[in-house]
């Protein structure tokens, strides 16, 4: 295998596993609850300034992925407490207060960050050789941490005897609350993992990308075409999203370019929601 061929299939796996990584927070959500989550892409965002935050106090990187979780696990339980509680049978209603906490979000960290770029610094960034190319540790690392955290997913989900509440919630609530499984705290928790894994992506991305406060748009946008051809509820659906949306876009993106993979990803959702309204896996 030549030098350019193990380039391509690494960097395809980066691209794949970063498009997982910042879906996996709005699949829970959108996925297992039916909130269209508008400020998916925001707490992606805080995640970020999570860690430009430590590198500004002078403190290890690391130290980012507890402030990050922590801040979007408060703002997370208060927003389903507070704001989506009361709009779970309203998914219109819903979709409106997220789309304004986003805006709101936004303008807070242009107050308190300004609009210009960040860059996060990370000793990660030496080159290893590859089957004879070299590629950055990092995203080596990202690749490989992105497939244990779905790996741990998918055994939770289907073996623990939280996930089989959390399958009972999902395919029949009205049922599973009169068992006595407490639907309303299950809601609960899985929004707040949801924007905490989204806040968890933001720092493990931020050494990888420019940072600004409009970042949140593009991974909620990515994130949103994948839920729609994989389908909603399912990871077989998480993962066939991100094989054909990642896979689409990274192809076309390096043979004609960003814009024309931009463009293919959304005529396949387009594709997608005319002739398979469900996607690929939906549990229905």
């Amino acid at each position: 295998m030549d030098g350019a061929t193990v380039l391509h299939a690494l960097n395809l796996a980066y691209e794949l596993a970063t498009l997982a990584l910042t879906t996996l927070g709005l699949a829970i959500v959108f996925g297992l609850l039916g909130v269209m989550n508008m400020a998916h892409g925001e707490f992606v965002m805080i995640g970020a300034y999570s860690a430009v935050t430590v590198q500004a106090w002078g403190l290890p990187l690391v130290t980012a992925v507890p402030l990050a979780m922590g801040v979007c696990g408060v703002l997370g339980y208060a927003v389903e407490r507070w704001l989506i509680r009361p709009l779970y049978a309203r998914p219109f209603d819903t979709l409106l207060a997220t789309w304004a906490l986003a805006m709101l979000l936004r303008k807070l960290v242009e107050a308190l960050f300004g609009r210009g770029y960040r860059n996060v610094e990370s000793t990660l960034t030496q080159p290893v050789m590859v089957l004879g190319s070299p590629y950055p540790v990092y995203r080596l690392a990202l690749i490989v941490l992105t497939l244990m955290v779905m790996a741990a997913l998918f055994v939770w989900y289907r073996q623990s005897a939280a996930g089989l509440r959390v399958r009972a919630m999902t395919t029949n609530p009205v049922l599973a609350q009169a068992l006595g499984i407490p639907t309303r705290r299950l809601a609960s928790q899985a929004f707040v993992i949801g924007v905490m894994l989204a806040g968890l992506s933001g720092v493990l991305l931020a050494p990888l990308i420019r940072i600004e406060p409009g970042i949140g748009v593009d991974y909620l946008l990515d994130a949103f075409f994948v839920l729609v051809v994989g389908g909603l509820g399912t990871l077989g659906g998480l993962f066939g999203g991100v094989g054909i949306i990642g896979g689409a876009q990274a192809i076309t993106s390096s043979i004609a370019g960003q814009t024309s993979g931009y463009a293919v990803v959304l005529m396949l959702s387009i594709v997608f929601l005319w002739l398979k309204p469900d996607g690929l896996f939906s549990r229905r």
